[in-house]
């Protein structure tokens, strides 16, 4: 038995769309040979359920970066940010007139433009509430979505003792409490190091590269590229390439 661990969106997630029926049944036949899945996501575990099938929901999920664990359908693992945090970022917020997508482990508060591109992946199935951030009880993640001078502000924040990620061609600020990451999370699920497969594509998806058996970087990142055992290029059936990689990790010489 193996343990596989997906990130979501430009892993196995493409476009906005859900998680195609091919990459479901793959995973589907690996789960019938005994081995794991788990999905590992930037995004809140509200927002991953609209992309991955229902069948696939009471599945151990990781969403925030690490900051959310959801067991059997259930958030059963938060970490969030100290309250001082909060009200340092907020202060930093308003001076830097910042839009933001803030969530708790689940309502969340948005501020952002209301085309920008990241809203279409906010509640998408209307499981939430959208609510004034002093209505949230705990704060998981900070999307900071637009400001008057970025880099200052994404400095003073970094100050705060937090980690900020930056997606691949996209100027906004992903900002974690300090020692969230999907290794963290993966080991509240009991994975251990060198224990499992990972495949990831952006720089959040470090820390747990760092830690597997085997590791499959989808496209490239300058960043990722460096700890991904091999890399399958996102061209032509590249979904296809990615099934096939798993048959042979799953039922290959790699774990046998």
């Amino acid at each position: 038995m193996m343990k596989f661990v997906f990130d979501l969106d430009g892993t196995i997630c493409f476009h906005g769309q859900p998680v195609s029926e091919t990459l479901l049944k793959c995973f589907e036949d690996l789960v019938n040979e005994n081995h794991e899945i788990i999905f590992a996501s930037a995004r809140p575990i509200r927002d991953m359920l609209p992309v991955i099938h229902q069948r696939f929901h009471k599945y151990s999920l990781i969403g925030g970066n690490g900051s959310l664990v959801s067991t059997y359908g259930s958030i059963t693992h938060i970490e969030s940010f100290h309250n001082a945090q909060v009200l340092k970022v907020l202060q930093f917020i308003e001076e830097h007139q910042a839009t933001y997508l803030i969530d708790s482990d689940w309502d969340y508060s948005y501020t952002g433009p209301l085309d920008h591109h990241i809203l279409k992946n906010v509640d998408a199935s209307k499981l939430a509430k959208q609510v004034p951030i002093e209505s949230l009880m705990s704060v998981v993640k900070i999307l900071i979505l637009t400001a008057n001078d970025m880099e200052n502000l994404a400095e003073k924040i970094t100050n705060l003792g937090v980690v900020i990620h930056r997606h691949r061609n996209e100027n906004v600020l992903d900002i974690s409490p300090q020692n969230i990451h999907k290794w963290n999370a993966l080991k509240q699920l009991g994975v251990k190091e060198k224990q499992f497969i990972a495949f990831g594509n952006d720089a959040n998806d470090i820390p747990m590269f760092k830690k597997a058996q085997h590791t499959v970087m989808i496209g490239h990142h300058d960043d990722l590229a460096q700890y991904a055992t091999e890399t399958i290029p996102l061209e032509g059936n590249y979904e296809e390439k990615i099934v096939a990689k798993l048959k042979e990790l799953a039922f290959g010489q790699l774990i046998n």
